[in-house]
């Protein structure tokens, strides 16, 4: 086994002539800082967050694989019209990969970053699609003895959101909520949140197989956006929970302004007195994905107390502090292997995660196809 002084790294280069490119490149490790810890990576998630940096808006189609079995080279086109919002990126090589877990190989000298050593740790900061990561003692997370890499890979991404979700409805006034793409592993999350906290929410699924994997888990208000009766279900949900805020993964289309048009409704249904401006009761939609990549469509059936915004984590992190931050970090850790438990359906290599047929699972972004790559794990 290597003892760590370099290793593989995950790295997604767009070229000015609009050519995506997928490699491995094998990079040195840096050396440990007083403040810092060296951590073998074992286990890092494929998000929604990271396809965006992985591949963006490439055609998959059409990409091909060259160079060798342990150092293969994935290419694909990324179209024309793409490009403008991809100025920033052009011809600069970038590692790829929010969150993972790992151990602890190497350490600096202070107290701290000592005391991790050989523990198994969660991590946020970027480039873990890599066999080793240097980092701050401050972007680790030091794990329970009995917790696997694997079960401690997603402990940031996907939990910190669903807290953050409950948390921002808290903070602006709502009792109640409305998540999209609701049976994702977020989703899941969100409704064991719930249940557990007693919060109202309203799951929002686009088929009945989305809405079977909720109700196994107990989510009480499931509604179907393909369904003929999709509207009047929403709205009864709503007047059922008082659900005023909803969170967003789909982003574009007709979807955010239903939702308003919904809300405003179910608030109608049991207001006293009319007003031409809409109910004072204000409705929040955030956008916090991007799964349609076409315009909002907001009909305007619903008012003037409203809003639609973007919502991401880690800004939500940095307006509630620290101290809300540890907390909500605190509650993952003792809760990782039930609120919190992510599921896989793969485990690959660095290798496998640019072979084109685990590229064509994991880049659809369906509901059950979440991968995680294995840095270390042999071929």
């Amino acid at each position: 086994m290597s003892d760590g002084k370099s290793g593989l790294q995950l790295r997604s280069l767009l070229k000015k002539n609009g050519e995506l490119e997928l490699s491995l490149v094998n990079v040195p490790t840096p050396e440990p800082g007083p403040d810092e810890v060296v951590v073998r990576v074992e286990g890092a998630p494929i998000n929604p967050s990271d396809l965006g940096l992985l591949i963006g808006p490439a055609d998959m189609t059409n990409a091909k694989v060259s160079g060798t079995r342990d150092l293969p080279v994935v290419t694909a086109r990324v179209p024309e019209a793409a490009m403008g919002a991809l100025a920033a990126r052009l011809d600069e090589s970038m590692p790829v990969g929010n969150e993972g877990a790992g151990v602890v190989i190497r350490t600096g000298s202070s107290d701290a970053a000592k005391a991790l050593m050989g523990r198994t740790v969660a991590m946020i900061g970027g480039a873990m699609y890599a066999q080793y990561r240097t980092l701050r003692v401050n972007e680790c997370l030091p794990l329970p003895a009995d917790t696997t890499p694997a079960e401690g890979a997603s402990c940031f991404v996907n939990p910190l959101t669903a807290l953050g979700m409950t948390e921002t409805m808290r903070r602006e006034g709502h009792k109640a909520l409305v998540h999209t793409a609701a049976a994702s592993n977020l989703g899941q999350m969100l409704n064991r949140i719930c249940l557990k906290d007693g919060i109202g929410l309203v799951n929002i699924v686009r088929s009945k197989e989305q809405a079977d994997i909720l109700h196994r888990i107990g989510a009480r208000h499931i509604v179907d956006s393909s369904a003929p009766g999709f509207m009047d279900d929403l709205t009864a949900a709503l007047v059922d929970t008082g659900a005023t805020i909803a969170f967003d993964a789909i982003g574009g289309g007709r979807l955010a302004g239903q939702i308003l048009v919904a809300m405003e409704t179910a608030i109608n249904k049991t207001a006293k007195v009319y007003s031409r401006y809409g109910s004072n009761t204000h409705k929040q939609v955030y956008i916090y994905g991007s799964l349609d990549t076409h315009a909002i469509e907001l009909p305007r059936g619903f008012g003037m107390a409203w809003g639609v915004g973007g919502w991401l984590l880690f800004p939500f992190l940095m307006k509630v502090g620290p101290e809300t931050g540890n907390k909500l970090r605190q509650r993952v850790v003792a809760e990782l292997k039930t609120t919190f438990a992510s599921h896989y359906t793969k485990v690959v290599s660095l290798q496998e995660a640019l072979q084109l047929d685990n590229i064509a699972i994991y880049g659809k972004r369906s509901t059950g196809e979440k991968f995680l790559i294995d840095p270390n794990k042999a071929m």
